[in-house]
């Protein structure tokens, strides 16, 4: 399965070739994003990062920390 990631607030998007089981956040290691610096949407809903690849397209927000 083909999932593109669009990544809204720096206007590029990555696709994903998804194997079975492959989750969100195998997807985003991949292209050298930690997961948990990112919010995954799909359609306004929130995303799991473990959850498994099942849609075609998703948006992805980064998020800021100060720490």
């Amino acid at each position: 399965m083909r999932c593109r990631f669009n990544f809204r607030r720096e206007g590029r998007c990555a696709i994903y070739e998804a194997h079975p089981g492959d989750t969100y956040a195998d997807a985003l290691l991949s292209f050298g994003i930690v997961p948990d610096t990112v919010l995954i949407f799909q359609a306004g809903k929130s995303l799991p990062e473990d959850a498994p690849i099942e849609e075609d397209e998703v948006d992805i927000v980064t998020t800021s920390s100060r720490g």
